[in-house]
């Protein structure tokens, strides 16, 4: 095709050009992208897991007379559940299936929003973290050194029904 401007050269120049621009913003594209790629990389090692000991053992004693006093009505005194009052049981192999996967965010929110049914504002944030310390420590979970807290690092640990195995184990 002849081009008045360029002559017949100029389409080939043109062309040139514009896969120059292309292959350039493709080579930007990938080197503003590389530092977010290693993002999630990173990001997995700064989560934890409830295996990790993210609550600890005094913890967890301050929430069980916290669990006794607010939840322990329709949950029971053994975090069993109880059918009559629909409310699910907080250990065994149901409430693990449940939460799987999940971070502890997700559940403290649940704990936190709705718990107790019917006063969720009545008890403070505080004490319903101390209590989900309980309910970890009565799911077998690890306590550790860290005392779990209220926030956004509740988003980075996660709820899994089984530890991680360790790269050198041969599990």
């Amino acid at each position: 095709m002849w081009n008045h401007q360029f002559g017949k050269t100029g389409n080939f120049e043109r062309r040139a050009f514009t896969a120059a621009i292309i292959i350039g913003l493709a080579g930007m594209g990938i080197a503003f992208a590389a530092p977010h790629a290693t993002l999630p990389a990173a990001k997995a090692e700064e989560t934890r897991s409830v295996w990790d000991g993210v609550y600890t053992e005094e913890q967890a004693k301050r929430g069980e007379p916290l669990y006794y006093r607010s939840c322990s009505s329709c949950h029971g005194d053994k975090l069993q559940g109880d059918e009559s009052t629909n409310s699910p049981a907080l250990t065994g192999p149901d409430f693990i299936s449940d939460w799987n996967g999940a971070t502890l965010d997700k559940l403290f929110s649940k704990i936190r929003l709705t718990m107790p049914r019917d006063r969720p504002s009545q008890v403070p944030a505080q004490d319903k973290i101390e209590i989900l310390a309980y309910i970890l420590s009565m799911n077998k979970f690890p306590a550790g050194k860290p005392e779990l807290e209220q926030g956004d690092g509740l988003k980075e640990i996660r709820f899994e029904a089984k530890p991680a195995k360790s790269a050198g184990s041969g599990d």
